[in-house]
């Protein structure tokens, strides 16, 4: 059996027709092994979510060839999602439910047994601090609040990768450790983390591999030290270096003549 997770080759994704045509994705070319956490990172509109989507099925049409736990991408979306698990930053719950409604249709969708849904149900909003909530109408909750709900119907179903998409939005810092550590373990058990953030203190501390893209390219990809080398720069600084952040923030200097008074 391969220890390959995912593997990409030459993905490409483009928006609109004709003049208004826009790539997003320009040839991606990577290979992602089981028990990774993926720290996958880039200034807006580099192609982060983009790739994310694509990766889970959500965009179907695209360049290249993607397989996903050794499955062809193109034409096996089902499948495949049986195998992963998805957080987006903002995603849509039906607010009218409750988490324990909510997350029994989540579980029933992946055929999962009632008295397995409700076991992983509880345990998960215990973990999360929210079985005090389990039956309460989710259109009263925080941000927050909702965050944990989508972390746990991405995980309901055990899955093999778990993409998240800024999955810590809304989350307060306690929330955040408990995450952390949540990904933490689920990688020591095999599974395949691929995280999306502009939150790059998380991302230097939970990965132990760093994609970098800007323009829909892979522009840096290594462990946090190889990125680093002998520099001793921060992520954030490193990330700025490479995008040409660094820049930008000297042109900020406009703004002392904007506000002096």
């Amino acid at each position: 059996m391969t220890d390959i997770s995912i593997k990409i080759s030459g993905l490409g994704k483009s928006f609109g027709r004709g003049d208004s045509k826009k790539q997003v994705l320009k040839g991606i070319d990577l290979t992602i092994n089981k028990g990774q956490i993926i720290g996958y990172i880039g200034p807006n509109g580099a192609g982060k979510s983009t790739t994310v989507k694509v990766l889970c099925g959500i965009l179907t049409a695209f360049e290249g060839e993607v397989e996903v736990m050794g499955i062809p991408l193109r034409d096996n979306d089902l499948k495949i999602k049986r195998h992963i698990g998805y957080v987006p930053e903002n995603g849509a719950l039906y607010e009218a439910l409750t988490p324990n409604e909510y997350l029994n249709l989540v579980g029933t969708l992946f055929d999962m047994t009632p008295g397995l849904i409700a076991e992983r149900t509880e345990s998960l909003l215990k973990y999360f601090e929210m079985d005090k909530h389990a039956n309460q109408r989710m259109d009263t909750f925080s941000k927050g609040m909702k965050q944990k709900i989508l972390i746990i119907a991405g995980l309901i179903n055990n899955p093999d990768i778990l993409f998240l998409d800024e999955p810590l939005s809304g989350l307060d810092a306690n929330s955040v450790i408990l995450v952390k550590d949540m990904l933490t373990r689920l990688a020591r058990q095999g599974k395949t983390i691929f995280y999306s953030s502009h939150l790059m203190d998380v991302v230097e501390k939970i990965s132990d591999r760093i994609i970098l893209i800007d323009y829909g390219k892979v522009i840096a990809d290594g462990t946090f030290e190889e990125l680093q080398k002998d520099s001793k720069a921060s992520l954030e600084q490193l990330f700025a270096n490479l995008t040409g952040g660094d820049q930008r923030e000297g042109e900020a200097s406009v703004l002392d003549d904007v506000f002096k008074n």
